[in-house]
């Protein structure tokens, strides 16, 4: 069966360790997409091979034997990448931010350098095994760059992103300095996954208020693309956990354990050293909980096992002292002449090893301060019998929290919580312990990882590479000028806030800048081209900024109008009945008292609220209210709603730009008309029923145009070369 293209699948290391040989790791990411790789797909890796300062004649030779041997393509860095890409910007700098404790966060330039750089690398690597029909996978933090890289190389690969760490609000994430170019870098994937709604929803929180990009639930719109957003949560590798459990080898080891501590509870605690896994504030927990219950003290064991991570992060250097240090402090105060209440080991443990303590462990003390899943929480409940089943303490910050419901979480910043659920878990009845027990394994073992990374495959699969677009401007710019040059006759129907001129905070600042000054002397010098700006603003601010260019001025949407060459503003609307204003004011003052930095402006057959100066997403949240609120109140009078660019406009059903451009268009014999705007009131112009008709849609969203044209700079550079 020939295969239908390759997933890549990039992360910052290869899956293996180089020793006198070379081994394969058995993570659990690693048998979830070997699982996935059937005989429809090949899988391939990307990533640091975890040497650095190869010659080149080594790295060729490890190429050709990771390729040969492995399927694996590697990303050389010299030592100083290193230091700078991963201990400095990855770790140092992102890790806290991701973690929400900026305090931790450490940043220069020189790092941001490098991780570009690296980024660059990676896409390079990529670029050298990609083929058309290939789907590229990219893991967490350390690679938040190369989505839009990639994207740009090869517009057409799938492209999906997994955070496998938690993601911050935007009050935290706005910190970094690099904030934009990060976000940026992410979108340029088709597919993100988050463990938990609530990292999902912050990154939408981030991409509204530091980029300006609403969203739906699960995408966001940018750039005339869509990136999707899902919930993955990661599971464990279950098979390798059930086979380890049927060895004779951990039935060995599980039996010693079990001897050499049969006359005490264990509680075990299993993490990296990490400032985020708060093993501190763990620590200050079992002190608490010795010092009220000081005839136990040779009824328990506490095993703190503190794998070692990231030694050259001064960091972690320091927690490590602070660690031992506080161990050493509360066996002083409670070992006795039987025993030592707390045995610390930083070290490695063998995985034979860490099951038979998961299993043998009557609680697991699973409580960081914030962290992306936590599989050790899986890994415990995999191990656990139901017969003599032990109690989970779980952290509520920690992502496997949303799965395991049946865990005795707590918060790890309440020390006092903490030492209590310590006692509840060990006197917890049997009968109690194997129900919950039950049902978190046979969650943890049917939705693993295998069934993890299908899933988000799967989803990648059927993701769709653009919504529904009209052309690219691009695409058709030759087109529109042998038009317009064939054309005797041509009519511009140009929107000015959005089309012409970029949004301000403040309505009064959108004045034409010399960039728009420049152009509008450009189009006033053409004598075939009929130009009229029609706009939702009032006569007096059009009169202003565009009174002294022979062009037709068409305010508030299409009410009143000035004909090229004349001076006398007319309206166009057929009633003058404008007695719902009152009442449909009262509500949006309403809404200004309630949402600060928002504001009504009244025109002549409309109401306008704005809330562009207004926090984005408590603004777009009333903005909704809003819009549902006056619809009810105004279904029987003579009104139409509108949702624009942060704004909610209230307005005449009989004042709309399509009446308005058919009037001007009436009994005149055009070859061309073009229109162009950027929100819901222009789509009416679209619809006009003309044979040469012209349409532009500025920016996002869906439209009736024709075609699309990224912002007010892009069309006022295509408006200048077509004149």
């Amino acid at each position: 069966m020939s295969k239908r293209g390759k997933i890549i699948n990039v992360a910052n290391r290869l899956p293996i360790t180089i020793g006198d040989t070379i081994e394969k790791s058995s993570g659990g990411l690693v048998s979830a997409l070997d699982g996935a790789a059937t005989d429809q797909h090949e899988l391939m890796w990307v990533g640091w091979p975890g040497n650095s300062d190869l010659n080149n004649d080594d790295q060729l030779a490890l190429t050709q034997q990771l390729k040969f041997q492995f399927n694996f393509a590697p990303v050389f860095l010299s030592s100083s990448e290193v230091d700078d890409f991963y201990h400095g910007f990855s770790n140092s700098s992102l890790w806290p931010i991701l973690h929400t404790m900026s305090t931790f966060m450490r940043y220069t330039d020189e790092e941001w350098h490098t991780y570009v750089d690296v980024n660059e690398r990676f896409a390079d690597v990529v670029g050298e095994y990609i083929h058309e029909g290939d789907r590229v996978w990219i893991h967490d933090y350390h690679l938040m760059l190369l989505p839009q890289i990639l994207r740009d190389r090869f517009p057409q690969i799938k492209i999906g992103f997994f955070f496998h760490t938690p993601f911050p609000s935007s009050e935290v994430f706005r910190c970094h300095p690099r904030r934009e170019e990060l976000i940026g870098g992410i979108l340029g994937a088709d597919l993100v996954g988050f463990h938990t709604f609530g990292y999902l929803r912050h990154f939408r929180s981030v991409a509204l208020r530091l980029m300006g990009l609403e969203s739906d639930v699960d995408h966001i719109l940018h750039d005339n693309s869509i990136t999707r957003l899902g919930v993955y949560p990661i599971g464990i590798n279950s098979g390798k956990f059930e086979e380890e459990l049927q060895s004779e080898d951990w039935k060995t080891t599980y039996d010693s354990y079990r001897e050499n501590w049969k006359n005490r509870q264990m509680i075990l605690s299993v993490e990296r050293l990490d400032y985020t896994k708060g093993l501190l504030h763990r620590l200050d927990a079992v002190d608490q909980f010795l010092n009220a219950n000081a005839d136990k003290a040779n009824e328990l064991v506490f095993i703190f096992v503190s794998v070692p991570t990231r030694g050259a992060v001064e960091e972690y250097q320091s927690l490590r002292e602070r660690l031992e240090r506080k161990v050493g402090e509360i066996n002083g105060r409670h070992a006795t002449v039987e025993n030592s209440p707390i045995h610390f080991i930083h070290n490695p443990v063998g995985f034979t090893e860490l099951c038979a303590l998961y299993a043998l462990a009557d609680v697991a003390l699973v409580t960081p301060l914030v962290d992306g899943m936590n599989l050790v929480a899986k890994e415990y409940v995999a191990c656990q019998e139901t017969e003599s089943a032990g109690v989970l303490v779980l952290s509520e910050f920690a992502g496997a929290a949303n799965e395991l419901v049946n865990a005795v979480t707590v918060n790890p910043y309440d020390i006092q919580q903490v030492s209590a659920s310590i006692k509840g878990a060990l006197e917890m009845p049997l009968e109690e312990r194997q129900k919950r027990m039950k049902y978190m394994r046979q969650r943890v073992m049917q939705y693993n990882a295998d069934y993890w990374a299908g899933s988000f495959l799967d989803a990648l699969e059927t993701v769709e590479k653009q919504p529904d677009q009209p052309i690219e401007m691009a695409d058709a710019k030759h087109d529109l000028a042998e038009r317009i040059e064939e054309a005797k006759k041509v009519a511009f129907f140009l929107d000015y806030d959005g089309t012409l001129r970029e949004f301000e905070d403040q309505p009064h600042k959108a004045y034409p800048h010399d960039e728009l000054l420049a152009l509008l002397k450009k189009l006033g010098d053409q004598t075939d081209i009929d130009v009229s700006v029609i706009s939702g603003r009032k006569q007096e601010d059009l009169e202003k900024w565009m009174g002294g260019y022979p062009f037709s001025l068409i305010a508030e949407h299409g009410n009143t109008y000035r004909m090229k060459g004349t001076f006398d503003w007319k309206n166009l609307s057929t009633s003058n009945d404008m007695r719902w204003k009152t009442r449909v004011n009262e509500v949006l003052e309403h809404y200004v008292g309630s949402t600060p930095g928002s504001f009504v402006e009244e025109k002549a057959s409309a109401l306008v609220w704005h809330y562009r100066r207004s926090d984005p997403e408590f603004g777009q949240w009333k903005a909704q209210q809003l819009m549902s609120e006056v619809y009810d109140m105004v279904s029987n009078l003579p009104v139409e709603i509108h949702l624009g660019k942060k704004i909610v406009e209230v307005s005449s059903i009989h004042v709309n730009k399509k009446a308005a451009v058919q009037h001007c268009i009436h009994g005149k014999s055009y070859d061309l008309i073009l229109c162009a705007g950027d929100d819901q009131t222009d789509e009416g112009m679209f619809q006009i029923e003309h044979k040469n008709l012209f349409s532009i849609k500025v920016g996002e969203g869906d439209t009736h145009a024709n075609y699309r044209i990224k912002g007010p700079s892009e069309m006022r550079a295509l408006l200048s070369k077509l004149i």
